[in-house]
């Protein structure tokens, strides 16, 4: 449990305003001391992590709440925005087209065994338990 009170501000500012930069300057530290904090402790690291992602998602949440007012208030750009972002029907498509063709080489002995045992490693093939010299099979 981390007990300083400079480490535990650094955290909570975090959790107000996710960039280092800044909430090391609102608890009146330098970058250097956060990062050395973290190199030294992985619950300090473990900790301040959370508290940015925490406040990634309060900044998101209150830019989404900014975004409906505006779009509330008619504001086309939002409203453009919200669209091309949230709604299927107005999501910038791409179209692709064209051909595939085939190669039917005849592998060598050395590519056949590499890719038998890919298959088997990826277990998409079982290995035959008996020595016989059948094709494994397939799942």
């Amino acid at each position: 449990m981390i007990k300083d009170k400079q480490k535990l501000t650094l955290i909570e500012n975090l959790k107000k305003v996710p960039i280092v930069q800044l909430a090391c300057e609102k608890t009146g530290i330098s970058r250097a001391t956060y990062y050395r904090w973290r190199k030294a402790s992985i619950e300090f690291a473990k900790a301040t992590d959370q508290a940015i992602a925490d406040g990634v998602l309060m900044i998101n949440d209150l830019a989404e709440s900014t975004l409906l007012s505006t779009i509330k208030d008619k504001n086309i750009t939002s409203t453009i925005f919200w669209l091309k972002n949230r709604h299927q029907a107005y999501k910038p498509k791409i179209e692709l087209s064209g051909t595939v063709t085939a190669n039917n080489e005849k592998l060598t002995k050395q590519q056949e065994n590499l890719i038998k045992t890919a298959l088997q490693l990826s277990n998409l093939i079982i290995k035959r338990q008996n020595n016989d010299n059948s094709k494994p099979e397939t799942k």
